[in-house]
């Protein structure tokens, strides 16, 4: 009686341990209870004989847990609970990221859940009142839903990761648009600006300087010349052809210093001033000219 107390015991905590799992795994409740009821037959079998029958207890349990021993058994399951608890907190934290990114995954399933690996965690915590043959299947499933889980957080982390570099391409995208619309903001400022009178004046007295060493008295040719011929007016056009600032004839040559020379101020005075250099020498001997014949 004594030894078939003691199985009921054993039998009792193993269902107790079974209790966690029965509700998607029935079959494993009748294998558990399989192995409780042959311990108890063996038990009462060999009651007049302790030692023998004790020994055979052993040599059931054994079978129960297969052909490994029942510590590599044990050890097994250690390591699955072990790679079961990494699987659900990489989730959940993946699962906290994708929520913290606020970015849209298109298509893709945007979090992980991992309830059904908590639910065999929770059964393998159970595991050293647990026979050797449950323990075993619960480990065989631990880790079937362990792969499951790091199989979906693999796949969300990439879904996560095309998303981030589709958004920092786009946002490098913007910023570059962003850029260029700015430069080009200033461009249109700058030649705003350059194409009045008094622009087109102060381009032509830094292009002097710094391109011909011309200081302000040569500026004051310069200055008086072009009044003369344009006032200065880079849209001037005379009937004969001549046409711009500098008064270019015909006006197509001053494409030379550039492909914009019909729009640009700038453009004109570039021309400008090589052909004075190349023809006068400075500003003040073409203005000498003008004034002798009424052209340079």
């Amino acid at each position: 009686m004594l030894q078939n107390t003691r199985a009921l015991r054993r039998a009792a905590a193993a269902a107790s341990a079974r209790s966690t799992v029965t509700a998607r795994r029935p079959i494993l409740m009748f294998a558990a209870a399989g192995a409780a009821l042959l311990g108890i037959t063996v038990t009462v079998g060999f009651a007049s004989a302790p030692a023998v029958g004790a020994e055979n207890m052993i040599s059931a349990v054994t079978e129960l847990a297969g052909p490994e021993p029942l510590a590599k058994v044990a050890d097994e399951a250690s390591t699955s609970l072990i790679a079961a608890h990494a699987a659900v907190d990489a989730a959940i934290q993946l699962n906290a990221d994708v929520v913290l990114s606020g970015l849209d995954l298109g298509e893709s399933v945007t979090s992980i859940e991992t309830g059904e690996l908590h639910h065999d965690i929770n059964a393998l915590d159970e595991r050293a009142v647990m026979p050797g043959m449950l323990l075993t299947v619960l480990t065989a499933d631990t880790e079937k839903t362990t792969a499951a889980v790091v199989a979906e957080t693999a796949t969300l982390q990439a879904a996560l990761t095309a998303a981030q570099e589709k958004k920092a391409a786009d946002d490098a995208a913007k910023a570059a648009a962003e850029q260029a619309a700015a430069q080009a903001a200033a461009a249109a400022a700058a030649l705003a600006a350059v194409n009045t009178p008094d622009g087109a004046r102060a381009a032509a007295r830094d292009m002097a300087a710094s391109r011909y060493g011309w200081g302000d008295d040569q500026f004051q040719c310069l200055n008086s010349l072009w009044n003369k011929e344009s006032s200065w007016n880079y849209q001037a056009y005379n009937p004969s052809g001549a046409t711009g600032i500098p008064q270019a004839l015909p006006g197509s040559k001053m494409a030379s210093a550039g492909g914009d020379w019909a729009t640009n101020a700038a453009t004109q005075i570039a021309w400008g001033l090589g052909y004075i250099s190349s023809v006068y020498g400075t500003p003040c001997s073409a203005w000498g000219h003008s004034q002798a014949t009424n052209w340079y």
